[in-house]
């Protein structure tokens, strides 16, 4: 009888080895950016996580941006086709005013026009503004479909009694819808976009979240009360203008809240208890 033939062993493909090797080669986004622009990115990430917690999410629709720190004409925004759930601070995209991605170091992932548009728009008109969050919640979806638009009927909606654009709808949004859209925003750090959304501005991520947790609350809350059909107490123009006032910079409850700087730090302190990774 013939006598078998040792069979060889085989040999492990290196492909794995390779694709760990490029991939522990790349630099880290940390070592290719400014310590400013890296807490930027940090807090730009935890925004996105938050608006996930607190249910303000569209899936991957709709958009975050901040200035990038010293650079008045560029800011990082979301690469288009992750949750928000699944932010972290190295996946930002660098834009340019004009669009152009001056750092992208996402593979297959580019940014979202309509985020452009929107927010380049803003950050050029508004240099104290920077930071800005779209979103698509219900509540406000709803509110921005009525001709009322928002009402002053408690405390919480009070702090919106004055200071609220309005933007009417002009279809998916475009390059020439910029002018308009900032010059109806005016001054100010709110926007409902007709049969559209929210929309909020803040000097700093913290104060642009906590303008949209209390503007999307504050259209629940109206949801709410105009569903129950039955006759609601109207407070009085002094009681809601003493009220707005409080709530305005300078104000005894402005002071107070300091505008979500208050709360940043322990919002913060649950993401890492939760899920630290929007650090990366």
């Amino acid at each position: 009888m013939a006598q078998a033939k040792k069979q060889k062993p085989k040999t492990k493909k290196p492909v794995a080895k390779r694709a760990v090797a490029k991939q522990t080669s790349r630099k880290s986004v940390r070592s290719q950016v400014s310590a400013a622009e890296w807490e930027a990115r940090v807090n730009l990430a935890a925004a996105y996580r938050l608006m996930d917690l607190y249910g303000m999410t569209d899936h991957i629709s709709n958009h975050i941006s901040v200035r990038v720190p010293g650079a008045h004409n560029e800011f990082l925004i979301n690469p288009y086709g992750l949750l928000y759930k699944q932010m972290t601070a190295s996946c930002m995209i660098k834009l340019d005013l004009e669009g152009n991605e001056l750092f992208n170091p996402n593979d297959g992932y580019e940014h979202n026009q309509s985020g452009y548009v929107i927010h380049s728009a803003i950050h050029a008109a508004r240099p104290d503004v920077d930071c800005v969050i779209h979103a698509h919640t219900l509540s406000g979806m709803a509110v921005s479909a009525m001709q009322c638009g928002l009402l002053p009927q408690v405390q919480m909606s009070m702090r919106w009694a004055h200071g609220v654009s309005y933007h009417d709808y002009e279809s998916i949004v475009h390059v020439d819808e910029r002018a308009q859209l900032v010059r109806e925003l005016g001054n100010n750090d709110i926007m409902i976009l007709r049969n559209h959304g929210l929309l909020t501005c803040g000097r700093t991520i913290a104060e642009c979240f906590y303008n949209m947790f209390w503007l999307k609350r504050s259209c629940d809350l109206q949801l709410m009360l105009m569903s129950c059909n039955t006759a609601l107490i109207q407070p009085s123009d002094a009681v809601v203008e003493k009220t707005w006032k409080a709530y305005e910079p300078g104000g005894r409850r402005h002071l107070q809240q300091k505008r979500g700087l208050l709360e940043w730090p322990a919002l913060l302190k649950d993401l890492d208890r939760i899920d630290p990774s929007f650090r990366d």
